[in-house]
């Protein structure tokens, strides 16, 4: 049965997403404040944390950078804000993935389930391809992206749309399909705007490393590609 903490000041949300989580089977712990979700934390380490940002005594960015010192657990924030400055704030400091408010709470539930399995199955030992160009390396086995030689620190799901995009060069992947492939979400559950958010970042990243021979192309009202310069994609 695994654990899940919920992180909020408001008693209602704990209430709706602790019913949601119980019948699915999760075994649930709340905390109000950033100090107790830390003490909660401590005293038995959940398997995900479903974390307001918005907290009394200890806001949920705090919260989230002293549980990545302590380990690699999977993190969904909730955001009362539906704008890119939050979310991106949030996946910067390594959380797995944002719902804003007001959200469905069988939504916020099916995400757990899928950044859980995401995080079950990230160590896998399969080959992946290694992503090799003259300006940009990448390697699934040490997980480094090189642009000109040096290192580009992506969070794990920047590096994960990269990796997918750049071993299909000039396919056209809909957002809908690197959602599936890289958080594992069901259709119906599928925030678009994780992805445009991850791979806005991410392609930023590149850019400000240097990289130009090759590019992410967005392609309007499908998705994205990863075009290498010289190749016969369009512009």
């Amino acid at each position: 049965m695994p654990q899940v903490l919920i992180v909020d000041d408001d008693q209602s949300v704990r209430e709706l997403l602790r019913m949601y989580f119980a019948r699915e089977n999760f075994e649930v712990r709340e905390a109000a404040t950033g100090p107790e979700a830390l003490e909660a934390a401590e005293a038995s380490t959940p398997d995900l944390v479903v974390l307001d940002i918005m907290l009394p005594g200890m806001d949920g960015y705090e919260v989230c950078r002293a549980l990545r010192q302590r380990g690699e657990i999977p993190i969904i924030f909730l955001t009362a804000r539906d704008d890119e400055i939050e979310p991106i704030v949030g996946l910067e400091l390594g959380a797995d993935d944002y719902v804003t408010k007001p959200f469905n709470a069988r939504e916020v539930v099916a995400r757990a389930r899928a950044v859980l399995r995401r995080s079950r199955t990230s160590t896998a030992t399969t080959p992946q391809q290694v992503i090799d160009h003259p300006e940009f390396h990448l390697d699934p086995a040490t997980r480094e992206v090189l642009v000109r030689g040096k290192p580009v620190a992506l969070t794990p799901h920047e590096f994960d749309i990269i990796h997918l995009l750049a071993s299909r060069p000039r396919i056209v992947l809909p957002r809908k399909e690197i959602m599936q492939t890289v958080w594992g979400y069901d259709a119906d559950y599928g925030d678009y705007r994780t992805v445009d958010t991850h791979l806005k970042r991410a392609r930023q990243k590149l850019k400000d490393a240097g990289l130009t021979a090759c590019r992410i192309e967005t392609v309007w009202g499908i998705g994205y590609r990863f075009v290498v310069e010289g190749s016969e994609a369009g512009s």
